[in-house]
């Protein structure tokens, strides 16, 4: 049988579009953040900060965690040296106005569920969960703060 040039033509876009969506779909569902959601919807997690995690934060860190929660991009800058800097899995943020521009876009409107603290000579590493706003689910991030005269110098941010 054969095609006329007009029903070829809406084969093919048919197949490209299709093409398209399972590539597309493929890719999403290979993203870090994806795999981080989905591993993390297997998990139960607690549904508030674990008291003794929380009380264990050095001031710098207690500030950021403080902001957070208090959807305020500016304190969360504030906790941070002038020149500090955000390794959010592998994007890097320096200095307080792309802290504070980056907080603003990616971090504030979210949750950030304190679950354990170690502190080291230097500040904390601390296991937490972030649940974005308007994502499906959050999910357990280990954050590496590096806090110097009262103030957080660098965080490192990976998942958990």
């Amino acid at each position: 049988m054969k095609l006329s040039s007009g029903r070829r033509a809406r084969r093919t876009a048919g197949i490209v579009t299709a093409a398209v969506l399972i590539f597309g779909a493929a890719a999403a569902f290979s993203s870090d953040y994806v795999q981080a959601a989905a591993s993390e919807a297997l998990r139960s997690t607690p549904e508030a900060h674990e008291p003794k995690a929380l009380s264990s934060l050095a001031p710098a860190v207690r500030a950021y965690v403080d902001a957070v929660d208090d959807g305020d991009a500016d304190a969360l800058a504030a906790a941070f040296h002038e020149d500090g800097t955000v390794t959010d899995t592998g994007r890097r943020f320096e200095g307080r106005d792309a802290i504070r521009a980056w907080a603003a876009d990616e971090v504030i409107g979210g949750r950030v569920t304190v679950l354990g603290n170690t502190p080291t000579g230097d500040g904390s590493t601390v296991l937490l969960r972030f649940d974005p706003e308007g994502l499906l689910a959050g999910f357990r991030a280990r954050y590496a703060f590096t806090v110097e005269d009262g103030l957080i110098r660098r965080v490192s941010m990976s998942y958990a």
